[in-house]
């Protein structure tokens, strides 16, 4: 494995300290006391108060906090993201049955994923109950480019935002079968929608098949895959169609759940 130099920790610390002052500012937010000045955020801190108010702009601007009367209190890009996060555990909830139902009918790894930017999170797994199963983790992150899941999640975004994530930066290769053209790769990401789901078969790993299918919100847009991961031996050609299938009847009733939450 090729290693990579790391930053300085001096370099480390002084790139990230606004960021950590940051999380220190709104983690002082509470019930008990929802409005703080920025005299008593700067004491709080041990900074100066032309520095708390610096750090306060800053969250100002990007919407996390907001003036109110007698200070600041939390604002609206706040709530946004508590949304994001309730949203990210009602979906872990209606999935959960469903994807351990599908592991119990297909005895291989459930993965329920979701994208972020340029890379693919692992939000909940169902393990298999083979002697030999497949490493995976909450939490997880996987890369765009490689595996069903991540194409299924890539061929129904937004164009301009599947463009801005292929020409970011070179895609990375993890095997020969692995797609890094950004042609090829949109070529097979209409494919999928065509017809529906997604298979491969060594992109990620030489000896990993996966089956992904697409997960709709309440309207209609693909907001996560599930999908199974298996050692492509234990699954033959001749069972591959029920695999596809079960795979997407999961994907459709865990939009069902879905639906059904927000009705």
């Amino acid at each position: 494995m090729t290693e990579r130099n790391a930053p300085s920790n001096s370099t480390y610390r002084e790139r990230n300290s606004t960021a950590d002052r940051a999380l220190d500012i709104l983690l002082l937010f509470s019930a008990d006391k929802p409005v703080w000045t920025g005299s008593e955020v700067a004491t709080e801190l041990g900074v100066a108060r032309s520095t708390g108010y610096r750090y306060l702009q800053s969250l100002t601007t990007g919407g996390f906090i907001e003036e109110a009367a007698g200070g600041f209190r939390l604002g609206p890009r706040i709530f946004q993201l508590a949304r994001l996060a309730r949203a990210g555990l009602g979906l872990s909830e209606a999935a959960l049955p469903v994807m351990q139902s599908l592991a119990a009918q297909i005895n291989e790894t459930v993965l329920l994923t979701r994208r972020s930017g340029r890379s693919v999170v692992c939000l909940d797994l169902v393990e298999s109950r083979q002697a030999v199963r497949l490493s995976y983790e909450r939490g997880q992150v996987l890369p765009i480019n490689a595996g069903a899941a991540a194409e299924v999640l890539l061929a129904w975004a937004d164009p301009a935002e599947v463009t801005a994530v292929l020409e970011m930066a070179p895609l990375e290769r993890f095997t020969p079968k692995t797609l890094t053209e950004p042609d090829l790769l949109r070529k097979r990401l209409a494919h999928i929608r065509k017809i529906g789901f997604a298979v491969s078969q060594g992109e990620l790993d030489p000896h990993i098949l996966g089956v992904a299918a697409p997960i709709r919100n309440a309207n209609g847009a693909v907001c996560a895959a599930v999908s199974i991961a298996a050692l492509a031996a234990r699954v033959p050609r001749t069972q591959l169609r029920d695999v596809e299938s079960a795979v997407c009847d999961a994907a459709a009733e865990i939009s069902r759940q879905l639906v059904l939450r927000d009705a």
